[in-house]
C-alpha cells in the first residue's frame, strides 16, 4: 500500500482536476492579497492616501486663495485617482470572477469522470508484470458514478425511501397497459420484493398505483416525452426508457429495468453477478442462440475459400436488464435515446446494435462490459412454451421471471403462469399453441 501511495503521488498532482482546483485556489489568493493590498494603503477612507492627508498639515507659507485652490486641486486629483482605480478594481474583478466561474464548471465536468480518472491512476501507478500461462485476469468492472442528487431532488428523495442497497426494479406503464401492470406488481408483491417503482406515465395510472399502494413516480411535465407516454403504444412507450433512466443513473442507482408483461417468481437481485455495465436477458431459446455459436456461412460461387466462419448471438432483450451507474452505460443510454429521436428503428435492435458493433472506420464502439443472465432462470415465453413445458426435467426447474415477450397474446398466458408455477396447476399451460395464431 505504501509503494502505491508513493508511486501515485505524482501523478495525481498532475491529474486535471488537481491542476483546476489548484488555479481555483491560485485566483482566490490573488483576489484576497489585492483587497489586503488596499486596507493597508488606504486604511481610514479606503482610497485617500494617508500621506495626502498628512501633507495637508504641514507649514507652507502660501497665500489662503492659493492654499484653497492648492485644496481643490487636490482633491479633484484625489477623486479622478479614485474613479480609475474603482474603474480598474472592478474589470479585475469581474475578470477574476469569470475565470473562477471557468473554472469551476470545468471542474464539475472533471468530476462525472472522476472514478473513471481515479481507476486510470490506479492501474498506471502499480504496473504489473503478466503472470504465469492461464492466471492473468483483466479488469472487467467499471467503477459507479459520484451520485448527483441536484439533478433531480424529487427522484432523489423517493428512491431513498425505497431502493435496496442502491438497487431498484423500474417499471414504465400507461393506462393501456393497466391490467398486465395488475398482474405484474401483484406477483412482486407476492414473492416480497419492496424495492420496486412505476413510472406513471398518465394521470390514470398513477392514480392506479396509489389505490394499490404500489411505489410509483410521475414525472415532471415534458411535451416530449409526455406526448408518447400517455397515447403510445407498447413499442414507443419501451423507447421511453432510455431517456427516463438516465436520472436514476445520474442518481447512483444501479436499475433493473422490467417491462410489465413479466411474471415474477423469486428475487431477481439474488440472481445476478454485478460484473458488468449491462447484464440482460436473452431472446435466444438454447445454449449456442443465447451464449453466442460459430455460424457457417457458405458462398459456392467463391470455390476454394466458400465456407466463411461467423460468431453469432441472439439479441438482448431491452425488456429486462439490470445496468450499472457507470460511465460506458450512461453513454449507452445517451446513444439509443439519440438514434431513437433521429431514426425510425425498434429500440431492441438499436440498444443490440449499439452494445455489440466494434469499432471501425467512421464509428467509435461502445467500451461496455456486458453479461447474458441464464435463460432457464430469467427466462423468455418461447423458452417455456416451445421447450421446457414439454421436458419434464425441465420443467421441475423454478424461473426467476418469465417474460411473456414472444406472444401477443399476454394476458392469459401471464395468468396460466402464475397457474403453473404458483399455484400448480400442471394442465394450465396445455392450451397454448408454442407459437402464436398470427
Amino acid at each position: 500500500m505504501i509503494e502505491r501511495r508513493e508511486r501515485e503521488g505524482p501523478l495525481m498532482k498532475n491529474s486535471p482536476q488537481s491542476l483546476l482546483i489548484s488555479r481555483i485556489i491560485t485566483t482566490v489568493i490573488i483576489g484576497v492579497l489585492t483587497g489586503c493590498i488596499i486596507v493597508f494603503f488606504f486604511p481610514k477612507d479606503f482610497f485617500v492616501s494617508q500621506s495626502i492627508t498628512s501633507n495637508r498639515h504641514l507649514p507652507v507659507a502660501v497665500p489662503k486663495t492659493q492654499e484653497s485652490s492648492a485644496e481643490s486641486e487636490s482633491s479633484d486629483k484625489v477623486n479622478m485617482l479614485k474613479s480609475e482605480f474603482v474603474a480598474l478594481l472592478s474589470d479585475k474583478n469581474a475578470e477574476l470572477k469569470k475565470q473562477v466561474s471557468e473554472l469551476t464548471e470545468r471542474l464539475q465536468l472533471a468530476e462525472q469522470g472522476k472514478d473513471q480518472a481515479e481507476k486510470m491512476l490506479l492501474a498506471l501507478g502499480k504496473q504489473e508484470k503478466a503472470g504465469p500461462f492461464g492466471t492473468v485476469k483483466a479488469l472487467r468492472t467499471n467503477p459507479n458514478v459520484a451520485p448527483d442528487e441536484s439533478v433531480n431532488p424529487r427522484l432523489a428523495n423517493i428512491l431513498d425511501k425505497i431502493a435496496v442497497k442502491q438497487e431498484i426494479i423500474v417499471a414504465l406503464a400507461n393506462s393501456n397497459v393497466k391490467e398486465i401492470l395488475e398482474v405484474w406488481f401483484t406477483n412482486i408483491k407476492r414473492v416480497g420484493i419492496s424495492n420496486y417503482l412505476v413510472v406513471a406515465l398518465d394521470d390514470e395510472i398513477a392514480k392506479f398505483c396509489e389505490l394499490n399502494q404500489v411505489p410509483f413516480y410521475k414525472r415532471d411535465p415534458d411535451n416530449g416525452i409526455d406526448a408518447v407516454g400517455k397515447r403510445g403504444k407498447r413499442t414507443a412507450v419501451s423507447g421511453l426508457k432510455f431517456r427516463i433512466l438516465r436520472e436514476f443513473l445520474q442518481l447512483g442507482y444501479s436499475v433493473l429495468l422490467s417491462d410489465t408483461d413479466i411474471i415474477y417468481l423469486q428475487n431477481p437481485f439474488d440472481h445476478l453477478y454485478r460484473d458488468s455495465d449491462v447484464e440482460s436477458m436473452s431472446d435466444g431459446h438454447n445454449n449456442m442462440t443465447a451464449y453466442g455459436y460459430n455460424d457457417i456461412y457458405d458462398e459456392p460461387v467463391m470455390g476454394w475459400s466458400r465456407i466463411v466462419h461467423t460468431t453469432r448471438i441472439w439479441v438482448y432483450n431491452s425488456g429486462f436488464f439490470y445496468i450499472r451507474p457507470t460511465i460506458p452505460s450512461i453513454e449507452l443510454l445517451d446513444r439509443v435515446a439519440a438514434r431513437l429521436s433521429k431514426e425510425k428503428a425498434w429500440d431492441q435492435a438499436v440498444f443490440n446494435e449499439e452494445l455489440f458493433y466494434p469499432s471501425h472506420p467512421g464509428y467509435d464502439g461502445l467500451h461496455a462490459a456486458k453479461r447474458t443472465m441464464d435463460m432457464y432462470l430469467f427466462m423468455n415465453s418461447k423458452v417455456l412454451f416451445k421447450t421446457v413445458r414439454n421436458d419434464a426435467k425441465l420443467s421441475k426447474l423454478k424461473p426467476v421471471i418469465i417474460h411473456v415477450n414472444y406472444h401477443p397474446d399476454k394476458l392469459p398466458r401471464m395468468k396460466a403462469v402464475v397457474e403453473y408455477y404458483v399455484n400448480g396447476n400442471q394442465d394450465a399451460l396445455k392450451p397454448f399453441p408454442d407459437g402464436s395464431k398470427w
